[in-house]
């Protein structure tokens, strides 16, 4: 705008900026001088703090600050803080065997709040946040275990995991892909036997049961634990019981993977959520 645009207004005694929209005309009115001096003083503090603070990016880091503050040196010193409080729990954690460790004592109450911390931040992506568990992946609130369910059992599958490659003594257990064993008519025979668990669908469905499953599952499907075969009678089912999911389950099989938590979490983490999932009611 040119300086021929602008002009004082007689009303307010200010010169307008020379803009003009719609036949309204914008004021030059001065900022208040103490809205201008907090703007210069946050300007000040804000260089200031970059110097004294770490602020700047580099390449491999940032400028460290003349005061040397760190906020992660902070979480340090609170951890060390926090771990020299809870030390003596910690070795006595580790060091008592778990099915004698008193519900009622603070061992246990310490256990089960780090334990609640460790599953919420490593096992709830898989197990749901309140540990019920969905397609695939066990619900830990029942009394319904693959590999067992007492402290010492879960904290044997924590710590070695389930079918993984990383832990030679991870569980293992493979259901046959009985889609190249059986034929379509066999296998549909073994969907209605199952399903009719714990009487059973009688007849040839029955004998092909005991031929082919039975070994693992039981005679009336009630399972073993220690070789990790579910209980089929129960009406519990980790991949759906219905007739498609059945059918799935026995023409293909199914191979779930869990990590060994051994090799990521310590000692005293590995006990702690061990004991939490044994006190969330389902433990055996």
């Amino acid at each position: 705008m040119s300086e021929e645009d602008k002009r004082l207004d007689e009303e307010t005694g200010q010169y307008t900026t020379g803009h003009k929209y719609d036949g309204i005309e914008e004021l030059n009115t001065p900022l208040p001088r103490w809205w201008l001096w907090t703007f210069y003083a946050t300007i000040v503090w804000g260089v200031a703090y970059t110097i004294a603070y770490p602020a700047w990016p580099l390449v491999s880091g940032a400028t460290a600050g003349v005061l040397g503050y760190s906020t992660r040196a902070v979480v340090a010193e609170d951890i060390v803080e926090h771990e020299a409080k809870n030390a003596a729990l910690v070795e006595e954690l580790t060091g008592t065997e778990l099915a004698s460790i008193d519900p009622s004592s603070d061992l246990h109450r310490y256990a089960v709040a780090r334990g609640g911390a460790v599953f919420r931040a490593q096992c709830s992506q898989c197990h749901g946040s309140g540990a019920a568990g969905a397609v695939g992946y066990p619900n830990l609130l029942d009394n319904a275990w693959l590999w067992g369910g007492t402290v010492d059992e879960i904290a044997y599958t924590v710590q070695h995991g389930i079918r993984n490659e990383n832990d030679p003594d991870a569980r293992w257990s493979e259901m046959p892909a009985f889609g190249e064993i059986l034929t379509s008519e066999e296998i549909a025979m073994l969907v209605s036997h199952v399903q009719a668990l714990p009487a059973g669908a009688g007849g040839d469905a029955e004998t092909l049961f005991l031929d082919n499953c039975a070994s693992c599952h039981g005679d009336n499907g009630e399972g073993m634990p220690e070789l990790g075969a579910p209980n089929i009678s129960d009406a519990i089912w980790l991949y759906g019981g219905d007739e498609a999911a059945l059918t799935e389950t026995i023409t293909n099989a199914r191979f779930g993977v869990m990590p060994a938590w051994g090799q990521r979490l310590s000692d005293a983490d590995v006990r702690a959520v061990s004991i939490y999932v044994h006190a969330l009611g389902g433990g055996e």
